[in-house]
């Protein structure tokens, strides 16, 4: 049931997740489907769901990662999607386009440690030499030969392509609309137009003198305030991504997440039709997910309109901060990425962006790997570092683990996780390496 109407001074639920994009959203679905008596109920600060940063997500997605935990939480989701778009019939936009790295020599050396373990774990790495990327993708520039600009700019030559078959693109915005329309179905609640403002901390057996909870008191998240009145509950569950600072800060519990921002430019230019239908790799005979060397850029194919995206993985320099409208910058892509991207493919020479777009990633700096951590009464899950959208249903899932104080969680397909790992004061977690 969507509700908008003002709410009244304050209103009981079982569990309030504050926060209705993807992981929001796949956390009250997995915790309403255990228990469909219990009342879920999600507060939204914007219209609809994942209006936020899951709607600019460029959607996205790949099962190769160095450490396991990430690769258990990537591919059981991704098995998931295909589940909703194969067995529940939601048309989520999921095509399995590949995921490419273009390498020079030294970094594939650097990164063959982690391509090897995720082969020990069962995913398909197929690798490809230079001679095999220039058949497959004739666009593509893998020697510079004696052009000394590359030089100046510090460009590395593609020698090896390392290619993952079981990654591609979902639409966000319908997986998140698929989540929602499943929580509905089954009594879910959502209060759309209703910011949490504060989380209530109260004592847990409270004395009625003013000024409670008390350093010697036990004392509880009891909900929270928002926007159209007061919501207790037994728990609360942030998982508003880069604004969840926002309302963790006050109370002391650290999220362990920054906000940086990224963008996105689309093209649709008659220049790049032979790259976006690159043959070869997948059955869309699209342009896979394509991450090019030294400069962080990523394109991909978007099957849907018949355009490429771009994305750009600038880290150093890009300043943290926390933007509720996050806008392109104009010269973004004219004055910086450009100079690189023609380089490797000189297709784009003189074409501009058809559209752009911003939003934010919730960056965990330190280890580059999801958290979800309880305190009394509240759950906290984020700090996605951008990939919140490919381990979307497996955080949702080891949310509701959580709340029911299970010690591990049983992921789509069977596979078991261990909830704690992805805590903060027993976290088990191997440092990422490969992040893009």
């Amino acid at each position: 049931m969507v509700l908008t109407a003002l709410l009244k001074e304050a209103l009981e639920t079982d569990v309030l997740v504050v926060g209705a994009g993807v992981l929001g959203l796949s956390s009250a679905y997995f915790m309403k489907k255990r228990d469909p008596s219990r009342k879920v109920m999600v507060v939204e600060r914007l219209s609809g769901p994942g209006q936020g940063n899951s709607a600019k997500s460029e959607g996205g997605y790949r099962n190769l990662f160095a450490s396991e935990i990430n690769y258990l939480l990537a591919d059981s989701s991704i098995d998931w999607f295909h589940h909703l778009q194969e067995d529940l019939n939601y048309d989520i936009g999921l095509h399995e386009l590949g995921y490419l790295w273009l390498l020079p020599e030294e970094e594939y050396q650097q990164r063959r440690g982690p391509f090897e373990a995720c082969r020990r774990r069962g995913a398909r790495v197929l690798e490809y030499d230079s001679e095999e990327l220039k058949t497959m993708m004739p666009d593509l520039v893998t020697d510079f030969g004696e052009s000394e600009e590359p030089e100046i700019m510090g460009l590395e030559q593609v020698e090896l392509g390392v290619f993952g078959p079981k990654c591609g693109s979902v639409d966000a915005d319908r997986l998140v609309k698929a989540y929602e329309s499943e929580f509905l179905k089954i009594g879910g609640e959502i209060h759309y137009n209703t910011e949490a403002t504060k989380l209530i901390h109260d004592p847990v057996e409270p004395l009625g003198i003013p000024g409670e909870p008390f350093v010697w008191q036990e004392s509880r998240i009891a909900g929270a305030e928002t926007s159209k009145g007061k919501i207790l509950a037994e728990t609360t569950v942030v998982a508003c991504g880069v604004w969840a600072a926002k309302i963790l800060d006050p109370i002391g519990f650290d999220c362990l997440m920054r906000p940086k921002k990224r963008q996105i430019f689309a093209f649709k230019d008659p220049k790049l039709g032979r790259l976006l239908n690159t043959h070869d790799f997948n059955d869309d005979n699209s342009l896979p997910v394509t991450v090019l060397p030294t400069a962080g850029i990523l394109l991909k194919g978007e099957v849907s309109e018949g355009s490429i995206w771009l994305a750009c993985a600038d880290n150093l320099g890009r300043k943290f901060e926390l933007e509720d409208d996050p806008q392109p910058e104009d010269d973004y892509y004219s004055n910086n990425i450009y100079h690189a991207l023609v380089q490797y493919l000189p297709c784009f020479q003189d074409v501009r962006p058809a559209n752009s777009w911003a939003g934010q990633y919730d960056i965990n700096g330190f280890d580059q790997t999801p958290v979800v951590e309880a305190g009394p009464g509240l759950i906290y899950v984020g700090a996605s570092s951008g990939s919140g959208i490919m381990k979307c249903d497996a955080l949702g899932r080891i949310v509701d683990a959580v709340n029911e104080e299970k010690e591990y969680a049983t992921l789509y397909g069977g596979r078991g996780f261990k909830v704690s790992d992805l805590g903060i004061a027993k976290r088990q977690v191997e440092q990422e390496t490969l992040v893009v």
